[in-house]
């Protein structure tokens, strides 16, 4: 019996299509926004860290007020930044495109070396390092460190939604062009909301997400060129996905004890869901 999903299932089948039929040039559209943004800073004479966080003080001030008046929807939404949250989200996608997950995987890790090596090299203070506390709105933790640029979160959005963008693109010109504006759209709402919440300014998440579109972009390639994950289909290696994601619904319960958001339930019921179908299509295979 054949346990390679992608050579059965319209969704899965979709998705490996799409992937094959995506052009390497596009890879240059995040890289030119990035491009825009150092001549930007370069313009204002905002290449220093001092510089580059007094260019942004008024637009920071006015997209944190106008997104904190919104506190507990934009808390619940900016967690989605956090891979296991999101991650956790499709998990419930496994089973039915395995090619979607191994482009997430390969993407997540591509992402997470640009996150953490590039915060290291520009170490920019974050907002409440940088500002009087009392004069525009926290909410949730303090964050004080030097690692704002780029904003982790907004990686981590931009990453898995690009990876959705041309996996599900549709087929006709026009639902192309309503498909990917949707995306773009719910992703700079879930961006901004790191800046509502206080914990980074704008450009940290301009350029976070033009990060994250390479990470998802190159992630695509690396499933479609190599097959590192290409077990994931398999339904011998299911208990390994089912050992993980117990692993991932007892962080999401303890997360739910100490801050019980509505993120975490339904995150908890996608892995209930997953956890269920994974368990029956193992013991049926």
């Amino acid at each position: 019996m054949n346990t390679n999903l992608e050579t059965k299932g319209t969704i899965n089948t979709k998705v490996v299509a799409n992937f094959l039929s995506l052009k390497l040039y596009l890879f240059f559209v995040p890289l030119f926004l990035l491009f825009i943004i150092v001549c930007f800073l370069y313009r204002q004479n905002a290449l220093s860290v001092s510089q580059y966080i007094a260019v942004q003080k008024n637009s920071f001030y006015q997209i944190n007020a106008a997104y904190s008046q919104f506190s507990t929807a934009i808390y619940n939404l900016t967690q989605i930044g956090d891979a296991l949250i999101f991650l956790s989200l499709l998990s419930i996608l496994l089973m039915h495109a395995p090619k979607l997950w191994e482009a997430l995987l390969s993407a997540s890790l591509v992402s997470a070396v640009f996150s953490n090596a590039l915060k290291a090299v520009f170490s920019v203070p974050r907002p409440a390092a940088s500002f009087d506390n009392t004069t525009f709105t926290i909410i949730g933790p303090t964050l004080t460190g030097h690692n704002s640029l780029p904003s982790g979160h907004a990686i981590t959005f931009f990453t898995v939604l690009t990876v959705l963008l041309f996996a599900f693109m549709p087929k006709k010109t026009f639902s192309k062009i309503a498909w990917t504006i949707f995306i773009i759209c719910i992703g700079l709402l879930l961006v901004f909301t790191r800046v509502g919440l206080g914990a980074h300014f704008p450009l940290d998440v301009i350029a976070g997400s033009c990060i994250g579109a390479i990470s998802g972009l190159a992630g695509i390639v690396i499933t479609r060129k190599y097959k590192i994950w290409s077990w994931i289909a398999n339904k011998k290696f299911y208990p390994i996905f089912i050992l993980l994601f117990l692993v991932c619904g007892s962080v999401i319960i303890n997360k739910i004890i100490h801050e019980n958001l509505i993120i975490f339930y339904l995150t908890l019921i996608s892995l209930i869901v997953s956890l269920y179908q994974l368990t029956y299509a193992y013991i049926k295979r």
